[in-house]
């Protein structure tokens, strides 16, 4: 018996589909959640989310939100998420290059410029490791049609 899994991001809807395990990164460390798992609310990490069905693995980057369990139902309301097959890596080459160039000026005159660039920093980082791990290894090139 499958759970079903919803993967929310502030834009769009960026999976629904019935799986057998949802793996995400929370604030207690990774959880897997199985069907008929017990009611949680937690908040996410900035990391990997992995959806099974059957021999059908998708790996997400998320970074950062909530997941909300149901016996039934994952919810997760991400502060940004994509597919791997999503991730346009020139495009988080060229965020990490941003980051980098102006992290190496010295630190920025406000906290605020500062905390930005290392979570650009951070994301581009994390889209470039998944994107190269799980491309490498065959994972699926584009991302699952909705509504599997």
């Amino acid at each position: 018996m499958p759970i079903r899994c919803e993967i929310i991001s502030q834009d769009r809807l960026v999976f629904e589909g019935e799986v057998d395990i949802v793996v995400a990164p929370s604030t207690m460390g990774e959880v897997g959640i199985l069907p008929n798992h017990a009611h949680l609310l937690a908040t996410l990490e900035l990391g990997r989310i992995k959806v099974r069905r059957g021999d059908e693995e998708d790996v997400f980057a998320v970074t950062g939100g909530i997941i909300e369990v149901q016996p039934n139902l994952v919810t997760i309301l991400a502060d940004a998420a994509e597919h791997v097959g999503e991730i346009d890596i020139k495009r988080a080459q060229e965020a990490r290059q941003r980051a980098e160039k102006i992290l190496a000026e010295g630190p920025p005159p406000d906290t605020d410029t500062y905390l930005k660039m290392e979570a650009a920093l951070r994301r581009s980082n994390l889209r470039l490791k998944l994107a190269d791990q799980y491309r490498k290894r065959g994972q699926r090139a584009r991302p699952p049609g909705m509504g599997s």
